[in-house]
């Protein structure tokens, strides 16, 4: 079952649905947010992932970075978080401190106050958290609301799950592990600072249903159709190798799937058209921005050490939702 398929299902609930929740899960996005007066909103969001680098103390840092960026995506600010520790008896303790000391490192930076959390028994170690937070100035970006016309900007390289999985496999080079965790830990807090000083219509960060499946999300709520252009768009290098590998996550094969008649692209025999279903663990935001606005915004984004680039454009409805060229 897809997000959109998922979103349909759940609006059948006979939930309590006041007025003051302006973001539910009607659109998949990336977390709710509740009007609680004189211009101020809530954002929750709940996330937790598998591990997916050998460090303990890293993987920790990668999953609070993962769960504070939903709500980066809406234009807010954590202030608490909970953890989720699910984990057996055969993980240390020190395992277990180092990774949450890592997760803690991180809320530090972001503002961010671990306030409890929960723990289950379960064979494979899973960590995340869900997380609160704030907007004060009135905006909120959802994940729909595309113009036509608009260009699309993505912070961060693709490529995170190939790498991973090839990690996993005992496959990676060095240079390629360094290169996933770096963009892993680089945080979307400044990128989601700037985007707000600029006529940015949409935002949602890429995380398991790849750019694809994410920019599908986007374009499919607005009514509108996203063209990615793939030479503009950059990947990890060590990538597209994996790829041509079939050193590729299962996830990657069930996102194609489920984009199967929504999704126009071209087959490469050197599978190099997978990092766009690839699931990306704490990837980047994708953002609309109108074009009068972009080369300023790009710069902006540049200048703060953000490898943001302009990797398409909203068009009128076609017949695809993504068309990836």
């Amino acid at each position: 079952m897809g997000p959109a398929d998922l979103a349909d299902t759940l609006n059948d609930l006979n939930i309590y649905r006041p007025d003051n929740l302006i973001v539910g899960f009607e659109t998949g996005d990336d977390a709710g947010v509740f009007d609680i007066g004189n211009g101020q909103y809530l954002v929750q969001t709940v996330d937790f992932i598998t591990p997916v680098v050998d460090d303990p103390y890293t993987f920790g840092r990668i999953s609070a970075l993962n769960s504070m960026s939903d709500v980066y995506a809406m234009g807010g600010s954590p202030i608490t978080a909970l953890s989720v520790l699910l984990y057996n008896c055969s993980i240390g303790g020190e395992t277990i401190k180092a990774m949450m000391q890592g997760a803690c490192d991180e809320f530090t930076k972001a503002g961010c106050a671990l306030a409890g959390g929960h723990t289950v028994d379960d064979p494979e170690v899973k960590l995340g958290f869900s997380i609160t937070g704030k907007i004060t100035n009135g905006k909120i970006y959802k994940n729909v609301g595309l113009r036509d016309g608009d260009l699309l900007v993505y912070t961060k390289p693709l490529g995170i799950g190939l790498i991973s999985t090839a990690l996993k496999a005992q496959m990676a080079t060095a240079e390629d592990i360094k290169a996933v965790t770096d963009t892993m830990t680089f945080s979307n807090k400044i990128a989601s600072e700037v985007m707000q000083k600029f006529d940015v219509s949409a935002c949602t960060d890429i995380t398991g249903f790849g750019l694809a499946g994410h920019a599908y999300e986007m374009a499919s709520g607005s009514d509108l159709t996203v063209i990615i252009e793939s030479q503009q768009t950059e990947v990890l290098n060590g990538a597209y190798q994996y790829a041509k590998d079939f050193i590729i996550p299962a996830g990657a094969y069930a996102n194609m799937e489920y984009l199967n008649n929504r999704c126009s692209y071209k087959t490469s025999a050197d599978n190099s058209h997978m990092v766009f279903f690839d699931p990306q663990t704490s990837g980047g935001l994708l953002m609309s921005v109108s074009k009068s606005d972009s080369k300023a915004f790009l710069t902006a984004l540049r200048n703060e050490g953000i490898p943001a680039n302009i990797i398409g454009q909203v068009t009128a409805k076609q017949d695809n939702d993504i068309i990836i060229l």
